[in-house]
């Protein structure tokens, strides 16, 4: 007979040695005074830069959108009060679903409680719902995608990392009946590296898939008007799906998908992680919709996130810090040992004020744990001084390989 309490505490201390255990910091972000945010911890307070948030662009300080957001919880209150079928839909929904539809230049567009759910509700809907369906999956999508491709119960194909070759010679085994969808990703988070979008949108056409683009990573920051790389590639017309979050650049909470009118309403109408869930509340939408119009219209956040990760970059670069560079705005620095990698974050928090959570395995695969680092429009010259100087002691102390 298994002992449940024995069985839970051996498979902890399992994580605990490999180091892969997740400690959460306790934090308070400073309203005003973003990336600074206090950190509690053994009955003291003390005040960090934080370089390690999803919150791209600093819009969940951005006075407009905490103004939107306040209004709308005057006017209607907290919750929403149901599911959209039942008494959820505010006009606030409306509205920022219209919002969604004319950023990405699509017929309908849907909302979820987050961009994890948008993607295992949507991909998993569409597997079951497909006749002889199959998926095509790049092998570094999310764990949302992997999840949704998997509760579907279908066959799902993984084709190697970005390789055209790979993508082509598997969709070439299937034959014309076959329904399929490529479910990959414009920016993957771990490496910062794009997709090739226009190949994979070529390959979709000439044999008759279904593209499916997770772009999370990418809305509010790439694209004339934030809507992504399928923006800026100008291939948005050729996406079936585009799937994105309102938590990262955008500054708040919730995910949604856009598409053809007929391709959303069916998942509107038979995705039962959409059916079956409270409707975000309408002062979230509210903030969402405001800051996905400021950041149409405004580029001024985009520009200086972007200069700051160059100096960033130069930075790492002079004290011979090793990292990933592809180009985006995500920061990857290599530790490769998940017991260094939590020593690391730990050292920067303690002894420097930094915060930068360690990212180990399962997050990234073995071997390749990091510090995955991301800047924002705050953050300041002296501010980049001091974790490339906080860095360089570290990866000393630790006796961690610095590049050459």
């Amino acid at each position: 007979m298994v002992n449940y309490s024995e069985f839970f505490k051996k498979s902890l201390n399992n994580l605990k040695l490999e180091g892969n255990y997740r400690i959460f910091a306790d934090l308070e972000k400073l309203a005003g005074n973003f990336p600074q945010a206090l950190n509690y911890k053994d009955n003291s307070v003390s005040e960090v830069t934080v370089w390690c948030s999803n919150d791209y662009l600093g819009m969940s300080q951005n006075k407009i959108v905490l103004e939107s957001m306040t209004d709308a919880l005057k006017k209607v209150g907290a919750g929403s009060g149901g599911t959209r079928n039942i008494s959820g839909t505010n006009h606030y929904h409306v509205l920022l679903e219209r919002e969604l539809c004319y950023l990405h230049q699509k017929e309908a567009a849907l909302l979820f409680n987050s961009g994890y759910l948008a993607n295992q509700a949507t991909l998993s809907t569409l597997g079951k719902k497909l006749p002889d369906c199959i998926f095509f999956s790049d092998e570094k999508n999310h764990a949302s995608m992997i999840q949704g491709m998997k509760n579907s119960g279908i066959k799902k194909i993984i084709f190697k990392h970005n390789d055209l070759n790979d993508l082509e010679k598997k969709l070439k085994k299937y034959a014309k009946h076959f329904t399929k969808i490529i479910a990959f990703e414009s920016v993957y988070s771990m490496d910062g590296d794009f997709a090739p979008i226009n190949s994979i949108c070529k390959l979709a056409k000439k044999y008759k898939a279904l593209t499916f683009l997770d772009e999370v990573h990418a809305v509010g920051i790439y694209g004339q008007r934030g809507a992504g790389v399928a923006e800026k590639n100008g291939v948005m017309d050729q996406i079936d799906i585009i799937q994105g979050t309102l938590a990262k650049a955008f500054g708040v909470i919730g995910g949604y998908i856009t598409g053809k009118k007929e391709t959303i309403d069916f998942i509107r109408s038979f995705s039962s992680g959409f059916i079956f869930t409270t409707s975000l509340p309408p002062c979230i939408a509210a903030g969402a919709y405001t800051s996905i119009r400021h950041l149409k219209f405004s580029s001024s956040e985009r520009e200086k996130l972007f200069k700051v990760v160059n100096e960033l970059k130069s930075t790492l670069k002079k004290n011979n810090i090793p990292f990933i560079d592809n180009d985006s705005h995500i920061i990857p620095v290599i530790i490769g040992d998940p017991i260094l990698c939590k020593k690391a974050s730990q050292i920067l928090l303690d002894d420097f004020q930094i915060y930068v959570q360690p990212i180990n395995f399962p997050t990234v695969p073995r071997g390749k744990e990091r510090l995955r680092i991301t800047a924002s429009p705050q953050h300041t010259s002296k501010m980049i001084k001091n974790l490339g100087l906080a860095l360089c002691s570290v990866f000393k102390n630790l006796n961690i390989n610095q590049a050459a």
